[in-house]
């Protein structure tokens, strides 16, 4: 397949301007879906053209499918790239753009449906070789049913919606006394979040941490790892700050989860960027989920590595094989990311107005990536991520003493942010030493109160 002419993205914001940036350095078009609360944002500013969707509320635009496409048919693109979030890991989405002539860059919609059903996902690695969480081996549909499978696993127990993500749908139940108001409150929540009100069981990890794995598959049978990225430091199951690569592994653990991570994507037949997210605690890993897509979370990998993950994204989906193996793949010294939300940095209530004062902070291994500028408006209609700074060192330490510096220099004024949540938890002794899991944040926030 020869090389896409022009491409239409069909999301907003930072990611937007993000794969607008690797289009144009690719020689490529670019034409952005937008709502009429993002008309004057940058991505629809510098592409090369636009065209409005639909009025604010995401049902209506980026959730659009029709609107989507007939924008794409309009300006006569080659392919179609969700983003993240919005469209990114619906199946059907992804079919309808191959159905109508389209290349959807991203995987095949066989895959992206078995990844979206945590329950389907589970069983899947499983017969590929992957340890998980023990837990149930379907879905649980009665309490009886889940009080058993409990009594068997063991307390805690985790139940989990088998759709979507985001921390939705996800109860503890520390003993059987907690159960049923667990079990009733997920698939409430579940059914609220996702329209699906199916769950299943697993057992509850009480200190792990977030570890996930970058892959890239062509069409040709190479599969490559870009090493693995430390998330663990979350709120209600959002990640806010990741690094590359983990201060808890050593370096066999790491050679051999990417091997591992490697051999089950190559053994599914999947295509394009993914993300293998697992739970890692007393020197045992055990998948969780995989995600369809980009990552938020990708510059990291990026800066680490030196490889521009939409880059190849793209050229995957044209059907071009990655002409390299795993030995090309070099990591050099750590990354770290803080994701800056127009929210409250204390009560995390959103922020959304206008921004009266942009600076982004420069400087050698220093990159932002955000879509603001000095007037520009923050809808109240979507996710409130407006920033997401990384920095690059040769060694953690030095990383640290960069992100410390970028932070200082960040200027956002106009709306609240969570800027000085991000400033006060990388100077705490436990973070610079590595040492935290998937609670230490939640556990810190208590004590600040």
């Amino acid at each position: 397949m020869a090389g896409f002419r022009k491409v239409l993205i069909a999301n907003r914001g930072e990611i937007a301007l993000r794969i607008h940036r690797a289009c144009r350095e690719m020689g490529i078009s670019t034409v952005v879906a937008h709502s009429t609360a993002d008309s004057d944002a940058m991505a629809v500013r510098l592409a090369d053209e636009s065209v409005c969707i639909g009025p604010p509320p995401p049902r209506d635009s980026y959730l659009n499918i029709p609107a989507i496409l007939s924008a794409a048919a309009i300006t006569g693109v080659d392919a179609i790239h969700p983003g993240i979030g919005f469209l990114a890991e619906n199946a059907r989405f992804a079919e309808m753009v191959e159905e109508h002539g389209f290349a959807f860059i991203g995987p095949s919609p066989e895959h992206i449906r078995i990844m979206g059903d945590k329950v389907a996902a589970r069983t899947a690695m499983l017969a590929v070789g992957l340890p998980c969480v023990p837990g149930s081996d379907g879905t649980v549909d009665t309490v009886e049913q889940a009080a058993d499978l409990a009594a068997a696993i063991g307390y805690p127990v985790l139940v989990k919606a088998a759709a979507g993500g985001g921390g939705k749908g996800m109860k503890v139940a520390d003993d059987a006394d907690h159960l049923a108001s667990a079990f009733s409150l997920a698939r409430s929540e579940a059914s609220a979040a996702f329209g699906d009100n199916t769950v299943y069981l697993e057992k509850y990890l009480e200190a792990p941490r977030h570890i996930e794995v970058q892959i890239l598959a062509d069409t040709h049978g190479t599969v490559v790892h870009f090493g693995e990225r430390d998330c663990s430091l979350q709120r209600r199951h959002q990640k806010v700050i990741e690094e590359a690569p983990s201060p808890a592994l050593t370096e066999a653990q790491r050679r051999d989860l990417g091997a591992l991570a490697v051999d089950s994507v190559r053994r599914l037949g999947y295509r394009g960027v993914g993300t293998l997210e697992f739970l890692y605690q007393d020197g045992a890993f055990y998948f969780i989920e995989m995600n369809t897509r980009l990552q938020v979370e990708h510059p990291v990998t990026e800066m680490l590595t030196g490889i521009d993950l939409v880059r190849e994204q793209v050229r995957v989906a044209t059907g071009e094989p990655l002409g390299y193996g795993q030995d090309a793949i070099g990591f050099y010294g750590h990354a770290i990311e803080c994701r800056i939300n127009a929210e409250d940095p204390r009560t995390f209530t959103p922020s959304p107005g206008r921004i009266d004062s942009y600076h982004a902070p420069g400087g050698l291994g220093v990159r932002v990536d955000s879509a603001l500028y000095d007037g520009c408006r923050i809808p109240p209609f979507y996710d409130s991520l407006i920033a997401k700074v990384i920095t690059h060192g040769t060694s953690r330490t030095d990383c640290l003493l960069r992100l410390r510096r970028a932070l200082e220099e960040l200027v956002i004024e106009g709306v609240s942010t969570t800027l000085p949540l991000h400033v006060d938890v990388i100077r705490e002794p436990e973070f610079a030493a590595g040492d935290y899991t998937i609670h230490w944040l939640e556990s810190w926030l208590e004590r600040q109160d």
